[in-house]
């Protein structure tokens, strides 16, 4: 399928006068074109995916995730919201799902994850719009339906690509998913796949935390020592009972901390020195090892002659130590 019909498949046919004056037909004449697309032209894509289509009642149990994840874990207090509020007066806005490519009888959704999770946690069936769609199609309407609701903070969004490229999808099709330029999805890659994976779940959504702190965040992330003050966070009991932005602000501000602090050395090894004196005391000497240096230092009345034959006979007296170090 040519990439200008990718979404076409999936939205049809724009209608003749476009209420918002052109801009929601969203042609697909390359990456360029596609950044010029305004959220309200994203949002009425999302509404013509579900206009005029029949809405069926699934069991949620049916329903599997999509194949690429675009949330983290941490909005319990929005799924809570929701439940209550589709408890007290039912879901309004269907969902969007797909027949699952791999597993018949069963679907994948392309849009409307917690309104899945809030029926079968409610033990009742999700209404959806039930669409065919290849890969491609999915994600460009999951990335613009988020995207749209402005939704997903600048941590998910960066996961959601970086999920996406792992897939196999071209930068070009995450950036009409996404709505961004060649520019902001390579700095989105650049956060997601310089901070581990690990401490990217632990902290969560982190709604409040753009682009900028991420970016800072990301410099921090990748010295190795700076991952180790981060995990040793992670492990402590209240980190987890912590909001998200919370943790967030604790690690950067620790790992900041120890950056800015002196670093301590190690203590130096012990010198060893001893005298040496020959001659009646005409020679005196100070020898000893001082870290990997090994030092002669003569003094008194015959020390630079002494020190003048040792010179010269430097070669024979490495000789005749290497000769012993055979014997032995």
């Amino acid at each position: 399928m040519a990439r200008k019909d990718l979404l076409k498949s999936v939205i049809g046919q724009p209608t003749d006068k476009p209420v918002d004056g052109g801009r929601s037909t969203y042609a697909m004449r390359g990456a360029s074109k596609s950044m010029k697309v305004s959220i309200d032209s994203l949002a009425e894509n999302s509404k013509r995916l579900l206009e005029g289509e029949t809405i069926i009642e699934i069991d949620p149990d049916l329903v599997d995730a999509s194949f690429v994840n675009d949330r983290l874990s941490g909005d319990d207090e929005a799924f809570e919201e929701l439940k209550a509020s589709i408890s007290a007066s039912g879901q309004d806005t269907p969902v969007l799902l797909r027949p699952h490519p791999d597993d018949a009888g069963r679907y994948m959704v392309v849009f409307g994850h917690r309104r899945v999770r809030v029926a079968r946690a409610l033990g009742r069936p999700v209404r959806a719009v039930v669409k065919d769609m290849d890969d491609v199609a999915h994600v460009l309407a999951q990335g613009q339906e988020n995207t749209a609701r402005a939704d997903l903070s600048f941590i998910e969004k960066a996961l959601f690509a970086k999920n996406l490229l792992d897939h196999g999808q071209a930068k070009d099709v995450i950036q009409q998913a996404l709505t961004i330029d060649g520019t902001l999805l390579s700095r989105m890659l650049s956060v997601a796949q310089t901070v581990p994976t690990l401490v990217i779940d632990a902290i969560g959504p982190a709604k409040q935390i753009g682009r900028d702190r991420w970016e800072d965040f990301k410099k921090l992330m990748a010295d190795d020592a700076n991952q180790g003050i981060a995990y040793r966070i992670m492990k402590t009991d209240d980190f987890g009972q912590l909001d998200s932005d919370t943790r967030f602000e604790i690690i950067h501000s620790k790992v900041t901390e120890a950056g800015r602090a002196p670093k301590r050395r190690g203590p130096k090894a012990a010198a060893t020195k001893r005298t040496w004196t020959a001659g009646q005391g005409r020679i005196k000497g100070v020898v000893g090892r001082s870290g990997r240096a090994y030092n002669i230092s003569l003094t008194s009345k015959d020390s630079a002659a002494f020190g003048e034959f040792l010179s010269e006979n430097l070669d024979q007296l490495y000789a005749d130590f290497l000769s012993r170090s055979k014997e032995t």
